[in-house]
This record gives C-alpha cells, structure tokens and sequence, in this order.
C-alpha cells in the first residue's frame, strides 16, 4: 500500500450526520481495500462495527461491507466482494448506510448513559444496529432491573445536549477517573485524547473519552428496553439494550 494516509481528514469525528462525500483515493491496501484522503466512513474501533454503504465514480458503484482502521488512523473501506477498484487519484462519492450508522449513534450515547445509570467499572462492550451491551465489575444482580430501565429513558428524555472536545495525554493522566472501561484504553500516540460531553458544562451528565460517532441530543435516542442481564464469570454481569423502534 502506498503510504498516503498522512493528511487523513475523519470527517465522520467532525460531522457524525454527513450522509455522502466527494474524496480522493489516496490508496488500495494489498487486500483490496481503497483509502481516501477524507471520509465519512467510521472505522472498526472502541465497540463500534464499521461503517457500510458505497462507493460511485464514472457511473460505477461498489458496494462497501465495513471500514477497518489502517496507517495512521486512516479509513479503509472494504469492499462486499473482491472487484474492480477505482484508480488511484480518481473523485469518486462516498455514501453511506445512514440507517444502520445512525442506529450506532443512538446505542453507542445510550450505553454512555448506561454507564451513569449503573456507576461501576466497565469490562467490556458492543455496539450492533438496534442494540448494545456493557459488561460491569458487578458479582451481585442489581435489584430493581426496571428502575435502572426507568432512570435510563429518564436521561435520554431530558434531551440532553452531546458534544466532544479534546485534552492532551498528560491531562488524562492526572484526571485518571475519566476512565470507564477497563477493557478498552483511550488510544495514545497522536498527543490529544477526545472527550465526549453529554449535558451542558455547568449541567454535565457524563464525560469519558472516546473516539465513536453519537448523535447530537440524548433525545434522539428514543426509548431503550433493556435485555437479559447475564452473569459472565465470577464478577462480571452483562446488561444488554435495545432500541424500541
């Protein structure tokens, strides 16, 4: 793979709501993958599944089944079937699978939330389109499963406003309890960690790093259920959500 990710724009950080694209191909990877200059294409990483959708260029169309993180952060688009590519240095537009990307958005800030509604250390978590799960440090079932539900919608309904900003390394280490996850460590390397904010700074809700796509109000959402909450191990319980509609 040519090494030509340096200038890397991840639009889909600066604007989670861009739905299509024009950019550049910067690159093929050996396993026929295609790398942009810019894109709204999230990568595998932190839980999130990767964005899906397509590529078109010269009245051509290439269906996209995921995007995986390469050289310096950059997104690589792979495609559903090995086939033809668009030539490097082609315009070509990205559009993606906004319904399933969106049902992300909605679970990943839902399962910020989670982690408010249930304070314990985070060991694991997924997101899928439609549902999503943290797994706690928690030997002990909670005992009223449906008031944590209720306290739950009672945080998304109150439409709290979503915002990122970043820190740099040295901040995070000496605000260690920023931390949630015990499992995922915010990456490091590139000198600045982004945070996600939910609730106005004099009204904060929650604040933790990371590097996924939320939506823009906690209202938009919707009502969440939760699933089972299964026991994984001696002190690990897994709490599942889903998305009513």
């Amino acid at each position: 793979m040519t090494d030509t990710a340096a200038d890397f724009d991840p639009v889909y950080l600066s604007d989670p709501y861009a739905r299509d694209l024009t950019a550049r191909v910067r690159a093929h990877t050996p396993e026929g993958g295609v790398v942009l200059d810019r894109s709204i294409f999230y990568p595998t990483g932190g839980g999130q599944p990767g964005d899906s959708g397509w590529l078109e260029w010269d009245g051509q169309s290439l269906p996209i089944a995921t995007t995986v993180k390469g050289e310096r952060g950059a997104s690589v688009l792979v495609p559903a079937e090995p086939s033809r590519l668009p030539p490097l240095g082609a315009h070509v537009v990205q559009a993606l699978d906004w319904e399933r990307r969106h049902k992300h958005m909605r679970i990943h800030t839902a399962l910020h939330l989670l982690s408010v509604v249930i304070p314990l250390p985070v060991t694991g978590g997924a997101i899928a389109a439609g549902r999503g799960r943290l797994d706690f440090l928690m030997p002990d079932p909670p005992e009223n499963r449906d008031a944590l539900e209720a306290e739950l919608n009672r945080l998304i309904d109150h439409d709290h406003i979503v915002s990122d900003g970043w820190i740099t390394q040295a901040e995070l280490d000496a605000n260690p309890a920023l931390v949630k996850t015990m499992s995922v460590r915010p990456p490091r390397g590139a000198g600045r960690i982004r945070l996600v904010r939910i609730g106005a700074p004099e009204a904060q809700v929650d604040l933790q790093p990371c590097g996924g796509t939320h939506v823009a109000r906690t209202g938009e959402i919707g009502r969440i259920v939760f699933g089972k909450i299964e026991s994984k191990g001696k002190q690990n319980r897994r709490v599942t959500i889903v998305l009513e509609q």
